[in-house]
């Protein structure tokens, strides 16, 4: 504990900021490496296309699950910081919530409509581009003007 009350609250409000760009960087980038570098790299190195077809079949339910845990903590971390309201006001929000929606459709397929590779592939894409638009969007903090023991 600091001698400043403030102090603790700015390091709060990183340690939130922080968890926020880790959780991001881990599902979007595992998203991006696995279909941009991973399963390319892969056929590039000479291995038979149904091993690499088995592997995408088994990584990307995988990272889909990833996607949607991680999304489900930035979705608590934005609502400690921002409140319900910052759902659908902010555009982080917005984003977090088609992930959300877009990994359980994805997820759901599976066991659904297992004959879908054209929907799988485009929600996998699709989460990939949600999580670029996320990765641009500024990391939600909470303002310390707003704290209620700021005096």
């Amino acid at each position: 504990m600091s001698k400043f009350a403030t102090s603790d609250r700015v390091a709060a409000r990183d340690r939130a900021a922080s968890a926020w760009v880790l959780l991001q960087t881990f599902w979007v980038g595992g998203i991006w490496a696995l279909h941009f570098l991973l399963l390319p790299g892969l056929a590039k190195v000479g291995l038979a296309p149904l091993l690499i077809e088995e592997v995408a079949r088994t990584l990307v339910p995988q990272m889909v699950g990833v996607a949607l845990g991680a999304a489900l903590l930035q979705l608590l971390l934005l609502l400690r910081q921002r409140g319900v309201s910052a759902l659908w006001r902010e555009r982080s929000g917005q984003l977090l919530l088609a992930v959300l929606a877009l990994s359980a459709a994805f997820l759901a397929s599976l066991l659904v409509w297992p004959q879908a590779p054209r929907w799988q592939l485009f929600s996998y894409l699709l989460l990939a581009f949600f999580g670029v638009l996320l990765v641009l969007q500024p990391v939600p903090r909470r303002p310390l003007a707003a704290d209620p023991q700021v005096g």
